[in-house]
């Protein structure tokens, strides 16, 4: 998870959304990733999904089964719907996201998937989510206010 967060940073320094992802394979990382939707223009461009692209090349083959994911913010829907699609064995994830979140919270897309990964929500919290809080309120204070 220390990986995943600093792969968050880089996401910072970047001006993207702070998270970050990686993947392992028998203990080995085979891949990590950070937000990218801004850079690439890209909103698919979620740390995971670029995690995920990144082993599946590494394999050469359509699922991840034996491998596990530890990303900072509990995934959304649409990385937790890829996620149960490449069958991986165990998800780790930092910060909680009760309005964006789909693990524990609103879809709760694996309840619904035919597949379901062992899920350890809360690791290392404190520090993914404020890194998170960090950047949103840089953000909030750098940015023009609104047009009415």
């Amino acid at each position: 998870m220390r990986t995943a967060l600093s792969q968050a940073n880089q996401a910072f320094h970047c001006e993207e959304v702070p998270v970050g992802a990686v993947i392992t394979h028998q203990g080995q990382i085979i891949a990590q990733a950070h937000n990218l939707c801004h850079t690439l223009k890209d909103a698919t461009a979620h740390a995971e999904i670029l995690a995920i692209r990144l082993a599946l090349q590494h394999f050469g083959q359509p699922f991840l089964g034996n491998c596990d994911l530890y990303v900072t913010l509990e995934p959304c829907a649409h990385c937790a719907g890829a996620i149960a699609l490449m069958r991986m064995r165990c998800i780790y994830f930092g910060a909680y996201d009760p309005k964006g979140g789909a693990v524990d919270h609103g879809a709760r897309v694996f309840d619904h998937s035919l597949h379901k990964p062992q899920v350890i929500g809360g690791v290392l919290e404190t520090e993914s989510a404020a890194l998170l809080k960090q950047f949103f309120q840089t953000r909030r204070y750098t940015q023009d206010p609104p047009l009415l």
